[in-house]
């Protein structure tokens, strides 16, 4: 009797345990199949939840927007009126930025080009790269891209701000190459006619007395080979960028490198207007971005660009290297 009893209560074990393990990986198959592709109300309603992840606050990410640009002839005074009632204060400084325009500038017949979603953050319009590699090691990096007069500033690679320039018209184009912070000046006296006054001046080639500086930007390059500014962009640069290290009139560290590249066609329409056809028109295109290798490159081999202690670092960093 006992023995019987004793194969029953068995029996029932096993039952209860197979049934426990069918139970389990049923509900283990559930689990999976439910949440490896979640239901399309799901994923909006996770789209709309706050991110939780730490993110680097203090390097936020430039990104761009994807918007269609249309162009806008302003045949008459009556529609350059109308901008100031159909967008906001904002809105039209995004617009004039595109445009490398000041707006007391904007007069009939004048096309400009409008972007279909207009935000105040010029950053989500830049043609520059957020991330440039070929920058990684150098700590600040002003680019000066004449085809598309535009300037960008860069820290470590990546993109801290941009916005538009008036380079050098045709009879004396802005010099490219690789340049560097030189001197600088709150408010400098143009030395071609003592009637300019330029603000916020910062020179990057000194015997030539080439420099950015604030002035009027009427949509095309204009000036005489300087680099012309927003006010802000102007005062930005002033305070960002660092001057040359002297010792007896002698450069015993450079300043932050500028970098002068490309060609505007002077003959052509203005290049943003191509914007229309192509949002990506305005990028850098591969000849430029070789242009720039080659100016790290000419910035990795000039010393002054690094102070004596980071080149003793290195020079430990190799020997310790060499002693492995």
């Amino acid at each position: 009797m006992k023995k019987a009893t004793s194969i029953k209560i068995n029996m029932l074990f096993f039952l209860a345990l197979g049934f426990g393990l069918l139970l389990i990986s049923c509900t283990e198959d559930t689990s999976e199949k439910e949440f490896s592709n979640p239901p399309e109300s799901l994923e909006s309603s996770l789209d709309t939840l706050p991110e939780n992840k730490q993110t680097k606050e203090e390097e936020p990410e430039v990104k761009r927007l994807q918007v269609k640009y249309s162009i806008d002839s302003l045949t008459t005074k009556a529609d350059v009126d109308s901008l100031s009632s159909r967008y906001s204060e904002s809105q039209r400084k995004t617009i004039y930025a595109l445009n490398r325009i000041e707006e007391y500038r904007v007069q009939p017949n004048i096309p400009i080009i409008i972007p279909d979603t207009i935000s105040e953050d010029i950053n989500l319009y830049s043609p520059f790269p957020k991330e440039l590699q070929i920058l990684d090691s150098i700590p600040k990096a002003v680019l000066i891209a004449q085809r598309i007069q535009g300037f960008a500033l860069y820290e470590n690679g990546r993109l801290l701000k941009w916005g538009p320039v008036s380079s050098g018209k045709q009879t004396t184009p802005t010099p490219n190459g690789l340049h560097y912070g030189n001197y600088k000046a709150k408010r400098k006296v143009s030395t071609v006619n003592s009637d300019w006054i330029l603000p916020y001046y910062f020179n990057f080639m000194n015997f030539e007395g080439v420099g950015v500086h604030q002035y009027n930007l009427p949509g095309f390059p204009a000036s005489h080979a300087c680099v012309r500014l927003y006010m802000e962009d102007s005062k930005f640069i002033y305070d960002w960028a660092s001057m040359w290290e002297l010792e007896d009139d002698v450069i015993v560290q450079n300043g932050t490198p500028f970098m002068v590249f490309g060609e505007y066609n002077y003959d052509g329409p203005v290049p943003w207007l191509a914007l229309s056809r192509d949002m990506g028109t305005n990028d850098l295109n591969e000849e430029e971005l070789q242009t720039l290798k080659s100016y790290v490159s000419e910035y990795k081999k000039d010393p002054r660009n690094f102070r004596e202690e980071e080149a003793g670092e290195e020079e430990n960093i190799l020997a310790e290297n060499s002693s492995i």
